[in-house]
């Protein structure tokens, strides 16, 4: 005798459809974002871009028993010196992947390259910004406090020249980390030129000077000095490190 078997006519269950898709772009920034900060390095680069140039601010005023005249060189000066803290922020948010070798697991998680390098530049950009206007807010309260009968004319443009300039020095330096790939060439390149290479050659040839230097243009712009050749310096720079950064990323092989 034979059994026959008649089919079931039951709905098979089967696993739900998975969709594959790309991050949203903020949801990726965000992620850059905590990235930047969940390492000691990063919390250490954002206290001391915050807190250095008041506290030189308020070491200056005490010393100093001359009158500014102007707030706009002195918060300029303290600006400058946060963005060249943020030079490192943004290398270490870069650089720091390859030197540490999270860049595999980063690049398999979003494989499209580009996506990632304009992620982290948003991200230290946005950071940058943030940063520079907490430090230079502090140093302006600093200077409102320590120093009396001094020009606050031209102050808000000064303030945005060292919040913009924070955020263009931080993604100079996601630029060039990209373009190395080692954070102590970067870093190291990045300091020797803009605070040995290029001050020598403004000794020597300073118009030149004055048109290729960075740290330069934030002092000038803002003073409200040599507005647009100022901001030619800055994009110029930000853009270079943005292309070479892309161009190295999009090409090196990962081990």
């Amino acid at each position: 005798m034979t059994t026959t078997h008649s089919p079931q006519t039951g709905a098979i269950p089967t696993r739900p459809a998975v969709r594959a898709g790309a991050a949203a772009p903020a949801t990726l920034v965000a992620l850059e974002v905590r990235k930047s900060l969940s390492t000691r390095s990063g919390k250490a680069l954002a206290v001391v871009s915050v807190l250095l140039a008041p506290v030189a601010g308020v070491l200056a005023s005490a010393a100093s028993e001359e009158s500014l005249g102007s707030v706009t060189g002195p918060i300029g000066a303290m600006g400058m010196l946060t963005a060249l803290i943020l030079l490192s922020l943004g290398v270490l948010s870069t650089a720091g992947e390859w030197t540490h070798r999270t860049v595999q697991t980063t690049f398999l998680l979003t494989p499209r390259r580009g996506r990632v390098l304009a992620a982290k530049a948003t991200a230290v950009a946005l950071l940058g910004g943030a940063f520079a206007a907490v430090s230079a807010g502090l140093t302006a309260g600093v200077l409102a406090t320590m120093e009396e009968g001094v020009s606050w004319s031209g102050v808000g443009g000064a303030l945005v020249a060292v919040v913009a300039s924070g955020a263009a020095f931080a993604v100079i330096g996601a630029g060039v980390g990209a373009a190395l790939t080692n954070t102590p060439a970067a870093l190291t390149g990045l300091y020797l030129v803009i605070l040995g290479a290029l001050p020598v050659a403004r000794t020597f040839a300073p118009e030149v000077g004055a048109r290729l230097d960075p740290a330069e243009a934030v002092l000038a712009l803002a003073q409200g000095n040599a507005v647009a050749s100022s901001v030619a310096v800055l994009a110029t720079w930000t853009v270079l490190a943005l292309t070479a950064g892309a161009v190295v990323t999009s090409r090196r092989a990962v081990a």
